[in-house]
């Protein structure tokens, strides 16, 4: 997948380009309503032997047009979601960046340079997609804008137990600590990728030595606590448990919190080295202990139950 990253205006040369079906939106999560309209769009590139090709944007909207929002945290960040449609067989990838030009431009304007102006010669979105100024162009509008130059494809709601796939649901589901269901609602679990870096060394002297994952601060992570997870690295995986929190009974002057990971049966020196973990099951709330001890028969009682999730 060959990947190109735009500002208005771009430069890309018409003719250069090849005649491609495109996907677009802004498909944060690429969760399994997400996948149902690139894929889609992959399907249709193949039947008309031309290129598949997704477009989307960064950062969020929200963060150039809301004032008193700073950054966003996204459940699939630039990299995670490049990796994902990779896998999704997808040919082109068009990274849009969002900003206040971007956003002035009208439906037409944004038609002509983004679509007709990329050879796209059909465009596949979601019912609720909408583009240009004040989000004025839908796909209701597209048709009349697109005056022939391509052809469309509505792609419908995806249900699951008769609710909308949303970004927003599985957003409120992390905040729940709900990892199951966004399993689900994804097709895989959530993950997330970062360097080991070195901490206080405090689970080693207590028999339980965690990797400290530095990750992206734009990365949205599932509430505090303790969870079920696995582990990939050099295309090995473990199983472990997480501990995603301030580690109160220790100190009270962390003002974000800490992901380390108890990699089950595995011993050797990770420093520097980049893991992803994936998250499976949330176990207990994060706790302030009295003392060692406590915390110590704790963590045991969370890795047999860890244990006995992954057996079962």
């Amino acid at each position: 997948m060959r990947t190109f990253e735009l500002t208005y205006p771009h430069s890309m040369v018409l003719n250069e380009l090849p005649e491609t079906v495109s996907a677009i939106g802004f498909f944060d999560g690429i969760h399994k309503g997400h996948q149902k309209v690139i894929q889609t769009a992959v399907n249709e590139a193949k039947d008309r032997g031309m290129e598949s090709a997704v477009i989307t944007f960064h950062p969020h909207p929200s963060v150039v047009l809301k004032k008193d929002v700073q950054h966003v945290k996204y459940i699939t960040p630039i990299r995670e979601k490049q990796e994902i449609l990779q896998k999704l067989d997808v040919d082109r990838l068009y990274i849009i960046q969002f900003n206040k030009e971007l956003a002035a431009l009208s439906p037409q304007a944004f038609v002509d340079h983004f679509l007709k102006g990329l050879h796209i010669k059909h465009v596949i979105a979601g019912f609720d997609f909408s583009y240009g100024h004040k989000g004025k162009g839908n796909m209701q509008t597209i048709e009349e804008h697109a005056n022939g130059v391509f052809s469309t494809t509505q792609v419908d709601k995806v249900v699951l137990d008769g609710e909308k796939i949303s970004s927003t649901k599985i957003r409120s589901l992390l905040k729940e600590g709900r990892l199951e269901e966004v399993t689900n609602l994804l097709g895989r679990p959530l993950s997330v990728s970062g360097t080991v870096v070195k901490g206080d060394q405090r689970g080693r002297t207590i028999g339980y030595p965690t990797a400290n994952i530095s990750v992206n601060e734009e990365v949205l992570l599932p509430k505090v606590g303790v969870y079920a997870v696995k582990v990939l690295y050099k295309h090995e995986v473990y199983e472990g448990m997480a501990s995603l929190g301030f580690k109160p009974t220790f100190t009270d002057q962390l003002e974000e919190p800490v992901l380390e990971v108890n990699i089950f049966d595995y011993n050797n020196d990770l420093y520097g080295e980049e893991l992803r973990v994936e998250w499976h099951s949330f176990i207990r709330e994060e706790k302030k202990f009295t003392g060692v001890e406590a915390l110590v028969n704790e963590i045991a009682a969370d890795e047999n139950k860890v244990r006995r999730y992954f057996s079962a």
